[in-house]
């Protein structure tokens, strides 16, 4: 199975549509007024596609169980054709086009296998995903090309003792994000230095700056004494997403001191300096935590 453990979850919105094409029109009334011999042909075929989308992880090898919220099936007679559409939602961090498509599957099947007995024409035209929503790629930004400054806190990985992995984990997941990184720097755990970089960075025209690294409780850690001061307003939100997820994977997250805020129109965050806890972090708010920009552009407009 795909590792999904990185993902969060969202909610999860799928439309699978099959076709089902009858030889008579006699069959297509004898189905409406339910005098097949099997009985009620809608009834029936959307109780299994009901019990099949549940037990798709059964089938499919590499499906991930999952919670199914809701399970919807609706018909249309269009002539000699039956068209199906299942439409399947959860709230989880895989989606669930599989399982329509296998719901939608299995109720063309059972209106097959209950009409061929009076109709030796019947046949099941197509299986096909409509629609899909939810997941990362539904609040992807495709807006404007963004600028980030990514800066390491460290006064070990300063003096050349350790290799920078937690930095690099965050320009991986910028560039995947198609932000480009102006500057990426490591310094000290200094305060003054700290904000002179923020200020830099903000100056230069960033919309992103980004520190990892002296987050914690020990006494060289003062990244967010040293942003806190600089932020116009505080973004909690992304804090306790940040924490959240930090939360859900190991349980030390909660002694993190993240910092999310805004300055001007550029938003600073203060992330962890271990590398799962900065990758997890990136994980957690992106590509989501672009859309600030739009809010903040609207605000801005809606304000002149």
């Amino acid at each position: 199975m795909v590792d999904i453990t990185h993902k969060n979850n969202t909610l999860r919105i799928a439309t699978a549509q099959a076709i089902v094409k009858v030889g008579t029109t006699e069959t297509i009334e004898a189905i409406i007024s339910k005098s097949i011999p099997k009985g009620d042909v809608f009834e029936m075929a959307k109780t299994a596609g009901l019990f099949a989308v549940k037990k798709t992880s059964d089938i499919i090898p590499d499906c991930h169980p999952l919670p199914i919220e809701y399970t919807g099936v609706d018909y249309k007679i269009n002539n000699l054709e039956i068209v199906i559409e299942m439409t399947v939602k959860t709230i989880y961090k895989t989606g669930v086009e599989v399982e329509a498509m296998h719901g939608a599957s299995v109720v063309a099947l059972t209106m097959y296998d209950m009409l061929k007995p009076v109709d030796k024409n019947v046949e099941i035209k197509e299986i096909k995903l409509l629609s899909k929503k939810g997941g990362k790629s539904s609040y992807k930004d495709n807006g404007d090309p963004y600028t980030a400054g990514v800066v390491v806190c460290s006064d070990s990985i300063s003096a050349g003792e350790k290799e920078d992995k937690a930095g690099k984990a965050i320009i991986q997941k910028l560039e995947e994000c198609g932000v480009t990184i102006e500057k990426y720097i490591i310094i000290p755990d200094e305060k003054d230095e700290i904000q002179k970089q923020v200020k830099e960075l903000h100056n230069a025209g960033n919309d992103l700056i980004i520190f990892t690294g002296g987050t914690g409780l020990s006494p060289r850690d003062v990244t967010p004494e040293a942003i806190s001061p600089l932020i116009d307003r505080r973004i909690p939100g992304i804090e306790e997403a940040i924490r959240n997820y930090g939360q859900n994977r190991m349980p030390y997250a909660m002694l993190s001191r993240s910092v999310a805020g805004v300055i001007g129109e550029a938003i600073v965050l203060a992330l962890p300096g271990s590398t799962n806890g900065a990758k997890e972090s990136m994980e957690a708010i992106f590509p989501a935590l672009l859309h600030t920009f739009r809010v903040l552009k609207g605000a801005k407009h809606y304000g002149n």
